[in-house]
């Protein structure tokens, strides 16, 4: 197997082709808010993902926007855990990723819903790191570089743009980005970067959104952390006929 060849438990996924991973986020704050979903219409928007392209789904219970409020640990879990029982019941076959920076709720996930990707925008420490290691899943590392004791995790690498401070930054860092060894998620979508520097919304954001997107599939992105899925789907469907 190689290392863009991840196994999520029994399952597997060929990064070596570019992939999508849906946003959708269980909370009442998240930038962009037509990403945020309740309970009530969760199933639905899930298998609309996966209608249109979706490799991955990455649930969100906690708000990772800069300067946005955080929720408990409880809290976090409360949204987390219903989310994440209705999907296992009723698409057992959708590969998932949680988007949490906690170590415990990574924990009780992994326990209570069996395999999926942890998804860290912090870039973790060494409780996270064990906790990963032990359940043998692969790993979002954001904005880090691979150390030695790392060597026996599966890794995917994240530059971390929307986390780096500045539109500057984010741009230096998609300007600076390489093919690596691990699968490379660039989460682009609809972020500050784009707005920003466009004067706009993150409303307005998606034609811009796709022509990043096609920046990152042109200089080795792997994963596209998406909220609209359809688009992004379209795009690399795009790229495979350039390439």
């Amino acid at each position: 197997m190689t290392k863009k060849q991840l196994h999520i438990g029994l399952a597997q996924l060929d990064c070596s082709a570019p992939r999508v991973m849906g946003i959708l986020n269980v909370t009442p704050d998240s930038f962009f808010a037509p990403s945020r979903v309740g309970q009530d219409q969760l199933i639905v928007r899930a298998k609309e993902m996966l209608q249109q392209g979706a490799d991955l789904l990455d649930i969100g219970g906690c708000s990772t926007r800069p300067g946005g409020a955080q929720p408990t640990e409880e809290e976090e879990w409360s949204r987390v855990a219903p989310t994440l029982e209705a999907i296992r019941s009723s698409l057992p076959q959708a590969l998932l990723s949680l988007d949490t920076y906690r170590p415990e709720i990574a924990r009780r996930a992994l326990e209570a819903y069996g395999p999926m990707i942890i998804n860290d925008i912090t870039g973790g420490d060494d409780r996270m790191y064990h906790i990963v290691r032990e359940a043998d899943v692969p790993y979002v590392l954001t904005a880090k570089k691979p150390t030695g004791d790392m060597a026996s995790m599966q890794l995917i690498l994240d530059p971390g743009i929307g986390f780096l401070g500045s539109p500057d930054a984010d741009f230096e860092a998609l300007r600076t980005m390489q093919e690596t060894e691990q699968p490379l998620l660039i989460g682009v979508s609809r972020k500050s970067l784009i707005w920003k520097t466009l004067h706009s919304s993150p409303a307005e954001a998606l034609p811009a959104t796709q022509a990043l997107h096609m920046y990152a599939l042109m200089h080795g992105a792997n994963i596209l952390r998406v909220h609209d899925v359809r688009e992004a789907a379209e795009t690399i469907a795009l790229f495979r006929n350039l390439k």
